[in-house]
């Protein structure tokens, strides 16, 4: 930049002086062109005044030649000179003749040579336009290769301070990463000490169960031993009765029919009193089993023969929640109702003589709770919730006991399976995943393809309902999916009914649907004008005795369908002034719960 100004004052000095020598130029040719003008004008005066004299002279010269020439001797001298005289004459006046000429020629020249400066002077004037816009084009680039410069000072020491924040935080990520890894070492560390001390704990309880065991084994075969030796009066059927049990229950033994008939108590069974506990011991425990293994056909019968009201009247109107209340449900045992909501909160409600009354809240989400379940006791809820994590409590103490993350999208949705020590959930990441209690880790992934709005559970298979209209059913075992089901519009809530052979899904053009689980097809469609499903999480439910659905519309109504007519038999509005988000059905039969978007639980009930 700096080295071409001494090249711009050069021109500048160099145009300086030839505009004051064209100007000068001007002024002094305005002044002779007046001046050659004139002299031109006097030159043709005088060379036509010395030819108009030059031929005076020569008549004036003939005339007196003629006067003074005799007729002698002398005639022919005379005219020889008037001839020579006639060819100078004729010389000069070819010779002027040739001058004017080249006055004209030259003249001419004077004209075009004017006319080129005037061509030429044009030229300069529009060159030294262009040297002018070039020279105010050459300081524009100058100011902006200056602003430039400039800024690019500017960026180097922006660079250079994200350069020194960069490697601040390098410095600062390395120390936190050193951090973590001495944190993760110490937090394994305690882990395997927690796990020893815990396997300690375990074998010491074991330890103590089986001395205990023991003890209480022995005192009883001693109690039995004291009471075989005295002799009891049994009563004959009584006896037989008791003896063919222990022969159908211990019939690998060998036990003959001499041994039944058998009234009199010998010393060889009062010596054995080792083999009754065991007999007994036997009883119970399959007793106990077989209780345990149909306590879900139990429930199901007795489902069969619930009193299921279908609700006509709302009972309570409870402000559940500081905003949207997302989910609810009932207890197994219809003891409590537990509410979820946008204010991160699992709320739960005791129910005692048609009343509900706060019981406590449960907290620890970082934010909104999108799905709620009990386990099959009651004694565990777990809640989904939209910050990608799942929780479970102890209902009695109010304590967080599990946080399972791992999920990429918020949580939509989270069951128990029927062991009560494994769960699945499903997410808006499009996954769903196997969760083992025991072990607190994920032990199954499944990429489902489409994000997962609700999930119903049987022994070994999943179902889930997704945004790509698909209900899909998955076998645990092999992570397949061993059925796909395409409805008609988005799934927003599946649904199981009590003896676990149909599926209700809602979905978003307004419909539920009935599946046959055993031919995976729609068994029947259910819909009622003026009913709309208000979004994508509306959960929908089952009676406890599977002849009535119940779902909540966008208007705030309560809509009931039998399902064997497929009509709407009931319908309950004016309570709701917002979209209805989830519907619960008391295990009992006797009470029906809607939650909405503005903050409201409503019970209903056919008081």
């Amino acid at each position: 930049m700096t080295g071409r100004r001494p090249s711009g004052c050069g021109i500048s000095w160099k145009r300086h002086i030839g505009e004051q020598l064209r100007q000068r130029d001007r002024q002094q040719r305005q002044a002779f062109e007046e001046l050659i003008l004139q002299y031109n004008k006097l030159l043709e005066r005088s060379d036509l005044q010395l030819v108009l004299a030059e031929k005076l002279h020569v008549d004036k010269y003939d005339s007196s030649n003629r006067h003074e020439l005799s007729p002698g001797s002398d005639g022919m001298r005379n005219e020889a000179l008037l001839q020579e005289m006639a060819e100078m004459r004729m010389k000069h006046q070819e010779e002027l003749t040739e001058l004017h000429k080249k006055r004209g020629e030259l003249a001419q020249s004077v004209i075009e040579l004017n006319d080129q400066m005037q061509k030429k002077d044009k030229e300069i004037q529009a060159n030294e336009a262009r040297i002018a816009e070039y020279q105010r084009q050459i300081a524009e680039l100058e100011k902006e290769c200056q602003e430039l410069h400039c800024s690019l000072q500017d960026l180097e020491r922006a660079n250079q301070t994200l350069k020194d924040e960069y490697d601040a935080l390098q410095i600062t990520f390395n120390v936190l990463e050193e951090k973590l890894r001495k944190t993760t070492e110490d937090n394994q560390e305690l882990v395997t000490r927690w796990m020893a001390e815990k396997a300690q704990e375990a074998n010491r309880l074991n330890a103590e169960n089986e001395k205990d065991s023991k003890r209480r084994q022995a005192k009883l075969q001693k109690d039995l031993a004291e009471a075989a030796k005295e002799p009891v009066p049994v009563d004959q059927d009584d006896d037989i009765e008791v003896l063919c049990e222990e022969t159908t229950d211990h019939g690998g033994e060998g036990s003959s029919p001499e041994h039944g008939l058998n009234r009199t108590p010998s010393r060889k069974s009062q010596t054995q009193p080792g083999s009754l506990l065991n007999s007994l011991t036997n009883i119970f425990g399959r007793r106990s089993v077989d209780s345990v293994s149909d306590a879900h056909d139990k429930e199901v019968s007795a489902g069969l023969h619930l009193d299921v009201r279908v609700p006509t009247v709302a009972l309570h109107i409870i402000d559940a929640h500081e905003g949207e209340v997302n989910a609810v449900r009932f207890s197994p045992g219809s003891r409590l109702l537990a509410t979820g909501g946008m204010d991160r909160k699992v709320k739960l409600w005791e129910v005692t003589s048609g009343r509900y009354e706060i019981k406590g809240a449960l907290s620890g989400s970082n934010a909104g709770i999108t799905s709620i379940e009990f386990d099959g006791s009651g004694n565990h809820l777990l809640a989904a919730s939209n910050d990608f994590a799942s929780r479970i409590w102890t209902v009695e103490d109010f304590r967080l006991r599990h946080t399972l993350t791992g999920h990429s999208g918020k949580v939509l949705s989270a069951k128990f399976l029927l062991d009560n020590s494994r769960i699945v959930s499903g997410s808006h990441d499009r996954t769903l995943k196997l969760w083992d209690l025991r072990s607190k880790v994920c032990v199954k992934t499944v990429f489902a393809g489409s994000s997962c709005n609700d999930i119903v559970c049987t022994e070994q298979c999943v179902m889930s309902g997704h945004y790509d209209k698909k209900v899909r059913l998955w076998d645990i075992r092999t992570e397949c999916v061993v059925r796909e089901l395409e409805l008609q519009g988005r799934i927003t809530s599946l649904d199981l009914n009590p003896e676990r052979t149909e599926l209700l899904a809602c979905t978003r053009d307004d419909k539920l649907n009935i599946l046959d689980l055993r031919s995976t097809a729609i068994r029947q469609t259910y819909s009622a004008e003026g009913f709309k499903c208000g979004s994508d999480w509306t959960r929908v439910t089952f009676s406890p005795d599977g002849r009535y659905i119940a779902a909540g519309s966008s208007d705030g109504t309560l809509y009931v369908w039998n399902v064997v007519t497929g009509k709407v038999d009931k319908m309950l509005s004016k309570h709701h002034s917002s979209s209805v988000n989830a519907v619960a059905w008391s295990p009992s039969g006797t009470f029906v719960v809607s939650v909405d978007r503005g903050s409201k639980a409503v019970v209903w009930t056919d008081l």
